[in-house]
């Protein structure tokens, strides 16, 4: 099977048929899977995916029927649905896709109609091609409104492109391909689907590439995400790069951390007190010790020196009794 294409929705019941339609337009030329992945819909987005899954079961795949949107389903490629008991975000509905994607290469997308799937066949002839890993779609020209999501996501862009040192123009965008090994070689949790490039990049999939897509406003009901999707991002970016770069070697960290802190509360320490000692040899007037808040600032890093030193300790031994210790992605082997 060439493409199997992972859609995530929630609450998308509308849209469903248009965009089944619109991908069997589409892809005339290749063999595919659809795989609707239901986060927990209210609004009887399950029972569309269930009625196309049902009609696209029942036709033959070597003579599709001709597509209209009064019958979208009816193209004899596999309609399948994975549906969640309660909402647990798109992170987890990718994760879920990945892991029962079949095709040779991976294509996620989202369910609003802002993503074209006209756009997949040149993403397609990049990997084979090109020799990518990773496709990812660039929204040159948002549909979206410029002050609530147009610059926040351009700052947030930005941000990624210098941590990661991948360079994306638009890291989070929904529609992307993949080589199929890829998918099999991540995990995707938490929040993390705004940066599956970033994780790929982690797993020795190093070859990623963008394409400028088409962007189209919502047709049907409202947006899932919110402004805080920019805070999170953010705060995942710091945990990504924090164990992309010490989550094997937390030592290297925590340790060096620790003893900086320990260092500069020691000399501080030794200082106030030769001082305080030098100026009473001579006679003049001195400060005790402990009357100076510099020496219980000095105090402070010591202690939090010793803190951080040991938290290092700590995760070096949780490290080491990981199961995963020694998990590494090898590409082949003769």
């Amino acid at each position: 099977m060439d493409l199997s294409i992972i859609i995530p929705l929630f609450n998308e019941a509308e849209s469903l048929p248009e965009l089944k339609a619109w991908i069997d337009r589409s892809l005339k030329d290749f063999t595919y899977e659809i795989i609707f992945v239901d986060d927990g819909s209210t609004d009887g987005s399950w029972d569309v995916i269930r009625k196309m899954a049902g009609q696209a079961g029942h036709d033959a795949p070597s003579s599709p029927a001709p597509v209209s949107p009064s019958c979208p389903a009816l193209t004899g490629h596999p309609v399948h649905g994975i549906r969640f008991r309660r909402n647990y975000g798109k992170s987890a509905a990718l994760y879920e896709g990945f892991a029962a994607a079949k095709g040779d290469i991976v294509v996620t997308m989202d369910a609003d109609l802002q993503d074209s799937p006209e756009e997949i066949p040149e993403m397609v002839r990049m990997i084979r091609e090109e020799g990518y890993d990773l496709v990812s779609g660039w929204k040159q020209h948002r549909k979206d409104n410029a002050i609530t999501k147009n610059l926040p996501s351009k700052l947030y862009n930005w941000t990624a492109r210098k941590v990661t040192g991948i360079k994306l123009h638009d890291m989070n965008c929904g529609i992307k391909a993949y080589r199929a090994d890829v998918v099999k070689n991540i995990e995707v949790y938490g929040e993390m689907h705004r940066y599956i490039p970033y994780l790929a990049k982690n797993a020795g999939f190093g070859k990623i590439g963008e394409k400028p897509v088409h962007h189209q406003k919502r047709k049907y009901g409202v947006s899932k995400f919110g402004l805080d999707r920019f805070v999170h991002g953010l705060l995942d970016l710091m945990s990504l790069w924090f164990l992309s770069r010490f989550g094997g070697k937390p030592m290297h960290f925590f340790g060096t951390s620790g003893i900086l802190m320990f260092l500069v509360g020691f000399v501080m320490t030794v200082w106030i007190i030769v001082a305080k000692l030098v100026h009473q040899a001579q006679g003049l007037k001195f400060r005790a010790v402990t009357d100076q808040p510099l020496f219980y600032l000095a105090l402070v890093a010591v202690i939090l020196g010793v803190m951080l030193f040991l938290a290092g300790f700590l995760g070096e031994m949780i490290a080491r009794s990981s199961t995963e210790r020694n998990k590494y992605q090898i590409k082949e082997s003769i």
